[in-house]
C-alpha cells in the first residue's frame, strides 16, 4: 500500500473464491475490492469507519456507482487498484477508481458517490459535519459521466424473490452493496451468462434492506437487443425501491 497525495493504491490477488465458473472475477468480488480500498483510503486520510463512528456518530454509505469493464481479471491474476476522492459537495462525496493489470493497462474504471449517515437517526448529514480535507484537489475523473437517476422501460417482470438473511448484511446492519450485485446476476440463468459479457453497470441505492425483509427482483429486458437491461429490487413490505440498476452487455 502507498499514498501519493490523494491517490491511494493497493495490489489485489484474484483468489479462487473470487471467481465464477469462467474463472474470471465475479462482479460482487470486484465491488468488494472497491469497497475495501475505499475504506483503506479513508483510513489513510484520517476519516475511516471507526473515526467517523466515534467522533461524529456517522458512517460512510455508498449511494451510486458506475463501473465500466474492458475485461475482468482472471483467477490468480494480480491487479492494482487506484482510488482518489474529489472535493465534496454539500451532501455527497465523489470517489473514483481505476483497476490496472500487471502491465499497467487500465481494465476497469469506476465512479461513485457516498454520503455520511447518522448511525442512530439513520439520516443523511451534510458533508461539512466532518470537515474533510484532502492533500490535493483532484479533478481527473475515471469516467466522464454523471451519475443520475434511472427508470425501467415499462416492461418489468418478476425474476425471483429473496429473503434477506445473516450472510447478506454488513457491519451497519443493512444489505451490503456487493450482495446487490449477486442478486442482479442471479436474475439470469447460467446459460445467459455464458452467452453475454457485462460491459457496464450503473447502480443507485435507494433505501435500506434489513434482515427478514423480502426483496422482489424485477427486470426489464425489452431493450436487451440494444444491449441494455434494467433491474430493480423492491421491498415487499412497503413497495419501496431498494436499488435500481442498468446493465450494458454484449
Amino acid at each position: 500500500m502507498e499514498t501519493v497525495l490523494s491517490v491511494f493504491k493497493r495490489t489485489y490477488h484474484v483468489d479462487l473464491r473470487d471467481v465464477d465458473f469462467t474463472k474470471k472475477l465475479k462482479l460482487s468480488a470486484l465491488f468488494g475490492y472497491l469497497q475495501d480500498i475505499a475504506s483503506l483510503a479513508s483510513i489513510d486520510l484520517g476519516y475511516g469507519i471507526e473515526t467517523l463512528e466515534k467522533k461524529y456518530g456517522v458512517a460512510w454509505i455508498l449511494t451510486r456507482i458506475r463501473v465500466d469493464i474492458d475485461r475482468l481479471p482472471k483467477w490468480d491474476e494480480e491487479i492494482l487498484i487506484e482510488t482518489w476522492p474529489l472535493e465534496p459537495g454539500k451532501i455527497e462525496f465523489d470517489r473514483d477508481f481505476l483497476v490496472k493489470d500487471a502491465n499497467g493497462k487500465t481494465i476497469i474504471r469506476a465512479i461513485s458517490k457516498w454520503v455520511i449517515m447518522d448511525i442512530k437517526e439513520r439520516k443523511i448529514k451534510r458533508s461539512e459535519l466532518i470537515n474533510i480535507r484532502y492533500p490535493e484537489n483532484m479533478t481527473e475523473r475515471a469516467i466522464e459521466a454523471k451519475l443520475g437517476r434511472m427508470k425501467d422501460f415499462g416492461q418489468l417482470e418478476v425474476a425471483y424473490k429473496k429473503v434477506i438473511g445473516y450472510s447478506d448484511i454488513d457491519f451497519n446492519g443493512h444489505l451490503n452493496n456487493s450482495k446487490y450485485v449477486d442478486y442482479i446476476m442471479d436474475c439470469f440463468p447460467v446459460a445467459e451468462h455464458k452467452k453475454h459479457s457485462l460491459r457496464s453497470v450503473d447502480l443507485n441505492f435507494m433505501h435500506e434492506a434489513l434482515p427478514g425483509d423480502t426483496l422482489i427482483l424485477l427486470k426489464d429486458v425489452s431493450k436487451a437487443g440494444e444491449g441494455i437491461i434494467y433491474i430493480e429490487g423492491v421491498n415487499e413490505k412497503d413497495n419501496h425501491a431498494v436499488f435500481r440498476s442498468r446493465l450494458t452487455i454484449d
